[in-house]
């Protein structure tokens, strides 16, 4: 796993219940993650040792394509690469090329990075331009869903409250509880 926030938090305790042995990587470990049998590693010895690789970090400018060639080479042959955090984590000519080679066995992604021209539209009827992800619909081992995992009840109940309580901030004239910032 490589982020243990709060979603990369649920996915550990899920994996311990299943008893699956969980490497981490993470800036700030997660001490109840640990106690619990979590074992946090630097990113590099991270790749080498796991099977399945999940990204939960934020996308920022220290992680943009944090899964690119070099990390791809260090990963065991035939990993597993879920990401369901950020598109821009993962450089998709890099895991392709990975996916070719047969260095990624499996992909599932959630996230994409060019995803705001593709996702939350009807394409069925257009020519989609974006070659890149077609290649990637090609692999018989690749699974893409269109961001799904931002519809379910909960995260929609979250983000609604959020933008709720900004607003009585907002209106009140206080500093917002949490900010997004855009470009």
């Amino acid at each position: 796993m490589i982020g243990t926030g709060k979603i990369g938090r649920c996915v550990a305790e899920i994996l311990l219940g299943f008893g699956c042995r969980v490497l981490a990587h993470d800036l700030h470990p997660d001490t109840t993650l640990v106690s619990r049998g979590v074992n946090y590693l630097p990113l590099e010895e991270l790749l080498e040792q796991c099977q399945i690789v999940t990204l939960h970090c934020p996308l920022l400018p220290a992680t943009h394509h944090l899964i690119n060639a070099k990390r791809i080479e260090r990963m065991q042959e035939g990993v597993i690469l879920i990401n369901t955090s950020r598109g821009g984590l993962v450089d998709t000519r890099a895991v392709i090329e990975g996916l070719k080679q047969g260095r990624i066995g499996s992909l599932g992604l959630d996230v994409y990075e060019e995803e705001a021209e593709l996702f939350f539209d009807d394409k069925s009827g257009t020519v989609i331009q974006d070659d890149l992800f077609m290649r990637l619909l090609t692999f018989p081992n690749v699974v893409v869903t269109a961001h799904q995992a931002f519809f379910t009840t909960d995260a929609l109940e979250a983000i609604a409250g959020q933008t709720v309580r900004n607003l009585q901030h907002f209106a009140r004239g206080e500093p917002l509880e949490a900010v997004v910032a855009i470009g």
